[in-house]
């Protein structure tokens, strides 16, 4: 389970550092994605798989089954975590996420989230204030 947020910068290369506390976790690789939002999503390759078998496995038409394919899969890479503890950020999802400089990674659960800081800002703001009206919904049923 990943949660947190931690801030970072980025080098010049475009490399960012993972949180010590999740290295181990991610030793063997990690698939980042454009995220639904203007974030990447950075994934576990055992959470990639099984995210590729939701998907296949699903009750989608086989027209939506390729559409959603090529949406995930064609935009996503395989990046390895370096000897110092960081993932170079391949340019198509720093600008996906409008990443320059500053990030926030922060935990969702199964996955991370990568965001530029600004954006996160915003983000966490409505997420929060969105989470406890979803959160009231639940305790009434």
């Amino acid at each position: 389970m990943f949660f947190g947020e931690f801030d970072y910068k980025i080098d010049e290369k475009g490399r960012v550092p993972v949180p010590p506390r999740f290295r181990r976790e991610l030793k063997d690789g990690v698939v980042l994605s454009p995220g639904a939002e203007k974030c990447i999503n950075a994934y576990t390759l055992s959470e990639w798989k099984k995210l590729a078998g939701e998907i296949t496995g699903g009750s989608l038409t086989r027209n939506k089954i390729r559409r959603l394919n090529r949406a995930i899969f064609a935009t996503a890479f395989s990046i390895n975590i370096d000897g110092q503890g960081r993932i170079a950020l391949p340019v198509p999802l720093r600008e996906h996420a409008g990443i320059e400089d500053e990030v926030v990674i922060a935990g969702a659960n199964a996955y991370l989230e990568i965001w530029s800081k600004e954006l996160w800002e915003e983000e966490k703001a409505i997420s929060q204030e969105q989470a406890w009206q979803i959160i009231e919904s639940l305790e009434r049923h």
